[in-house]
């Protein structure tokens, strides 16, 4: 793991050098142990080149030095993330006639693109974001793995082009010039995350995951591999006799491939089934305990620790738990805003921050449970969909007046009630799918926020509503291409990165992530029963009381704090006179929200959230700029 940055600018002048080291201090957090620079301009002198790297050493620590080159050097990379097949690759390579110098798997994507060209992405198993120079073709490729596990912006402004891992990294070019999105943030309001490829930086944008693009003659063109398998309609094929044996086989494996390293590494548990199915698989390939990072919180009724440590126990891990309170989440918030160059989307990406920084006292990499519930059907409203064309047959009269209103007058603790009927009665999917996470309906959305966009995009999301041939297969397409990559996996990295430490995800590996899509819908979802394939796997693996445990989530206090001791905290920067963002809204709404959350009558704590981060973000980058 690690972080690149780079450009081909339109003048080739002699602080390109000067400029390239000041792109990867930006990212020295991703890549401590080690940094390297490719130069060089193009034949007719009319750009410059420049290709840099942040190490963080994960496999073959002496010879991994970034950039890597072919046998004659014309080909240069630097490579962020992991290729777990390199082996079997190099092999491949070796026998076609391509000469090793190192045995990292950065080598391996260098021959591989000499061989294979453009198509050498389709080779590769694992995570990865990457820059090729190739000096004979004066062309730079740019790649990101299938699912966006490892991130990579471009910015392309006056005939230049600019790319890095982190969008701070863009910022340091000079000549770069930025400012908000109006339209990335009318769309953060509703989705509480701005989907790709937009950022809140107007002329920054995300490389779509599993595409690549292709800069050649001043031009730059972007052309997808990769699509989630769920796009395309259930193919009728029955599974094979054993189907939730070749699942475990296959997770089995996602889980060995992973735990290829050269260092100390561990595993985030929560308790939960998907974190504890992996520590389990851990143990079952490890010689020494695995070493495993649980985090909670001093209100009991947040804290998983307990399920956690019963897990531990079971596999008898070597064990750590943290504990953290609101003051944590105060101090840390500014600095994780840096690290995202965006709002925090979530209040667990604080924990997680937290966690991986406890981590990294004893390891440099962990396995998580990321990606379980939007490859195998993990949320409530992966059962609530198949409900939406049958509820809203029902006579209007019946859902408005009765229906809605009832639903609307419970505790917040029927919140998942509340969102299900609210969604369920929205016709328009390309609006529906986005909104079971948002913060604002629609009408809400109008009725705070006192701008309009100057150009909307139509129902925020780029979302292909004809995906799939079911309502599972559409919405678990939707949570593949969008809430996953441009939020849980943004927070993954920037977390994990944050702390200097790598995060491997095994349940989402596109083999495994085939395989189940390969199978009819009863096997990830089945009556109310979520991720089901999976809670039959690990039936001898782990306990009853952890197979048949609800969806959690990673809870944070939030409703309290912003009651309590972070009160005074939200007032000020939402309202107060150095308020960014007050301008943004109608201000006796605003108003309105924060009394009724303060004095309980109503919990307003996600949007609250939203709008704090969102004028924490301002506060970063609109006052340093």
């Amino acid at each position: 793991m690690c972080g690149i940055a780079g450009f081909v600018a339109c003048e080739a002048t002699q602080d390109l050098p000067v400029i390239l080291r000041g792109m990867t201090v930006r990212i020295a957090h991703r890549g401590p142990d080690d940094e390297g620079f490719y130069e060089t301009n193009t034949r007719d002198g009319r750009h410059g080149v420049g290709l840099g790297h942040r190490r963080l050493a994960i496999i073959d620590l002496n010879t991994g030095h970034q950039p890597i080159g072919n046998e004659d050097g014309s080909i240069q990379i630097v490579f962020n993330g992991e290729i777990y097949n390199f082996e079997a690759l190099r092999n491949d390579l070796i026998a076609r006639g391509h000469r090793f110098a190192t045995a990292s798997d950065t080598e391996t994507i260098v021959h591989a693109y000499e061989e294979f060209g453009e198509a050498c992405v389709e080779k590769f198993r694992g995570m990865f974001a990457f820059a090729i120079w190739d000096a004979d073709r004066e062309r730079l490729f740019l790649a990101r793995d299938r699912f966006g596990k490892k991130p990579l912006f471009i910015a392309q402004q006056n005939g230049t082009l600019v790319f890095a891992s982190e969008i701070k990294s863009i910022l340091a070019f000079p000549g770069i010039t930025v400012d908000v999105d109006h339209g990335a943030v009318w769309d953060y309001l509703a989705y509480r995350y701005v989907p790709g490829p937009a950022t809140l930086f107007s002329g920054i944008r995300k490389l779509p995951p599993g595409s690549f693009a292709v800069w050649e003659k001043g031009e730059l063109h972007e052309q997808p591999y990769y699509s989630p398998p769920d796009q395309k309609p259930w193919g009728g094929l029955m599974p094979p006799s054993d189907p939730v044996g070749r699942f475990l086989e296959l997770l089995d494996e996602a889980v060995r491939i992973r735990m290829i390293s050269d260092v100390p590494f561990g595993a985030f548990l929560s308790g939960g089934i998907d974190s504890s199915a992996v520590v389990g698989l851990m143990a079952r390939h490890s010689s020494l305990p695995v070493k495993t990072f649980s985090v909670g919180f001093a209100e009991a009724q947040y804290s998983e620790l307990g399920y956690a440590a019963a897990i531990a126990r079971q596999f008898e891990t070597e064990h750590h738990e943290l504990t953290i309170s609101q003051q944590h989440l105060m101090d840390e918030l500014p600095a994780l805003v840096h690290f995202r160059d965006a709002p925090v989307a979530e209040p667990s990406d604080i924990p997680i921050y937290l966690l991986a920084k406890e981590a990294s006292r004893s390891v440099k990499m962990v396995l998580t449970g990321e990606g379980s519930d939007e490859f195998l059907g993990g949320y409530p409203k992966h059962v609530y969909e198949r409900y939406a064309a049958g509820y809203r047959i029902l006579p209007g009269m019946l859902r408005h007046g009765l229906i809605e209103p009832l639903i609307h007058a419970l505790p917040y603790r029927f919140r998942r009630a509340k969102t299900a009927i609210v969604n369920l009665g929205l016709e328009d999917r390309k609006d529906r799918l986005p909104r079971w996470f948002g913060a604002l309906s629609g009408k809400e959305r109008d009725e705070l926020v006192a701008f309009r966009p100057v150009t909307e995009r139509q129902g925020g999301v780029q979302f292909d509503t004809r995906a799939g041939n079911s309502a599972l297969r559409n919405i678990l397409y939707f949570d593949q291409t969008s809430w996953l990559p441009d939020n849980l996996l943004e927070r993954g990295d920037r977390m994990t990165m944050a702390a200097s430490i790598e995060a491997r995800m095994p349940f989402m590996d596109h083999e495994l992530a085939a395989y189940v899509s390969s199978l009819p819908d009863n096997f990830r979802v089945r009556g109310r029963q979520t991720k089901w394939i999976l809670r039959e796997a690990m039936k001898r693996l782990l306990p009853a009381a952890i197979l048949k445990r609800p969806k959690v989530g990673f809870r944070v206090p939030v409703n309290e704090w912003f009651r309590g001791p972070m009160r005074d905290y939200l007032y000020d920067h939402l309202t107060g006179n150095d308020s960014l963002t007050v301008r943004y809204y109608r201000r006796d709404v605003l108003e309105r929200v924060l009394n009724e959350h303060i004095k309980g009558r109503q919990n307003h704590e996600k949007l609250l959230w939203t709008l704090l981060n969102l004028e924490l973000w301002h506060r970063q980058y609109l006052v340093e700029k």
